[in-house]
């Protein structure tokens, strides 16, 4: 009979191997190692603004303003839908926005459908950002199809677009506030 993994072994320790290996890990090792090389790319790309890729390569530049580039639309995107969009609660996307619109990436404009609301919008030098994340992304997807192969890369996108879509699964939760 197989031993219960949370029961004591016969070397008296509960088997917890399943800790390290189960899929939400892996996935979310699999997401930290595609953010590193993406911002590894741009820090070394001659395209992307100077003063941007000296931040990303210092490592001033992580995974959290990278929610910005994902989710920020290309004619801006009010707060809360930034916020929502990405997982986070409004003020850590505020203190997000501050920090990126001091490294002159995005701006707070004025909302054209309601002059009481800013949207927060991309800035020239955003631009050329999101231009060297859609790059980087781009042979970061490319070294992940190389590494496992075409026929995984292809499986595993499907899988993970099927998982990761708004009607599969349980409704979502909403961040807090």
């Amino acid at each position: 009979m197989p031993e219960h993994p949370l029961l004591p072994s016969t070397t008296g320790l509960p088997d917890d191997r399943w800790r390290s290996a189960h899929l939400g890990r892996l996935m979310g090792l699999a997401l930290r190692r595609f953010d590193e090389r993406v911002l590894h790319l741009m820090a070394h790309d001659p395209n992307v603004p100077l003063a941007l890729s000296n931040l990303a390569a210092r490592a001033q530049i992580g995974a959290a303003h990278i929610h910005i580039t994902r989710h920020l639309g290309l004619n801006g995107s009010r707060l809360t839908e930034l916020a929502q969009q990405a997982g986070m609660s409004k003020q850590a996307m505020g203190d997000l926005v501050t920090q990126c619109d001091a490294w002159g990436l995005v701006r707070r404009a004025p909302d054209p459908l309601d002059a009481r609301a800013r949207r927060i919008v991309f800035t020239d030098t955003g631009l050329l950002w999101l231009e060297g994340f859609r790059q980087a992304v781009a042979q970061a997807e490319a070294e992940f199809r190389a590494q496992v192969g075409a026929d995984v890369a292809t499986v595993v996108r499907l899988g993970l677009e099927a998982y990761g879509s708004e009607t599969a699964g349980p409704a979502r939760r909403q961040p807090t506030r």
